[in-house]
């Protein structure tokens, strides 16, 4: 057996899963936990701490897959992604597809256990979005939006395993992380605009055009508004209220590394809203811990 040939095929199927980059999960995966504690009123059982966050990796590393088939013919001629391994053609489309197929199983398995229909319905929508978001980027001015929905739709799947519906509360968090999302991740597309407009292609960043910073900001201000509405019904305060007020800090040190639109600054600025997400996470569980609400992880 060649375990060199082996090790070679692992590394590049974990490239493809973008097991390299965690950027992209953890952003699925801050959302998720702000519904599940919310849901939960600060009491999520381990068992569904544990399936969401090996769920948001799975079905982040399938979608990841689907985007470079998706883009195959295009990622060739984008500098930031030729060297990908379905782009580079390291790895077959037969190979991406049967990887996909795989993972995807692996999450239903997961989640079958203890899902209601509910949950299943939900989660079917999730990998309906996930596999379509790719495409959008062909005809839909904003895409971002698109997948802010994508993204953040572990949200109503999290109050659904907990209180078996969802919540206006729940759909509110989903658009906030729809505005959420139109931020950083046209943060992103500014990194790219060049080669997408030569490719034809569509992000918020192209039709935002000269007034994309402006976009960006009003994003953030708007994901923060509603979240804060979801705490305040939810009964979180002084802890939380921190949080968002230092969410809002760090957005506005987003704003001083994109205002010149330099590549590798709106870059940076994309992977640091990995600290908004876990910034307005840790205000809601420690909210819960400050009233007397002990999770799992202390009992």
């Amino acid at each position: 057996m060649d375990w060199k040939r082996i090790e070679s095929r692992l590394e590049e199927y974990a490239k493809l899963m973008r097991l390299d980059k965690p950027i992209g999960t953890v952003l699925l995966l801050w959302p998720t936990l702000w519904a599940l504690w919310l849901s939960s009123e600060g009491r999520p059982g381990w068992a569904w701490i544990w399936i969401f966050s090996l769920g948001t990796l799975l079905m982040r590393s399938a979608g990841c897959i689907m985007n470079d088939i998706a883009d195959r013919n295009f990622d060739p001629h984008v500098e930031r992604t030729r060297d990908r391994p379905l782009a580079a053609r390291r790895v077959s489309l037969r190979e991406a597809i049967i990887l996909t197929l795989f993972l995807c199983l692996a999450a239903l398995l997961l989640i079958l256990p203890i899902a209601s229909r509910l949950m299943l319905f939900l989660a079917a929508i999730a990998v309906f979005l996930a596999f379509s978001y790719p495409f959008t980027k062909r005809f839909f001015a904003i895409p971002q939006a698109y997948l802010g929905v994508a993204f953040g739709f572990g949200i109503p799947i999290a109050y659904a395993s907990q209180l078996g519906r969802v919540p206006l509360e729940g759909w509110i968090l989903l658009a906030a992380n729809i505005f959420w999302a139109i931020a950083y991740d046209t943060e992103y597309a500014m990194v790219d605009r060049p080669d997408d407009q030569k490719l034809g292609l569509k992000t918020s960043a192209i039709t935002f055009g000269r007034f994309d910073v402006l976009a960006i900001m009003f994003c953030y201000f708007a994901s923060f508004v509603l979240i804060a509405w979801v705490g305040q019904v939810s009964g979180l305060k002084w802890f939380f209220r921190g949080s968002l007020l230092f969410a809002l800090l760090l957005s506005l040190y987003h704003y001083c590394l994109i205002q010149k639109r330099q590549g590798p600054d709106c870059f940076r600025a994309f992977l640091h809203n990995h600290w908004i997400g876990l910034v307005i996470f840790l205000g809601i569980a420690l909210d819960y811990l400050a009233r007397g609400v002990r999770p799992p992880l202390f009992d």
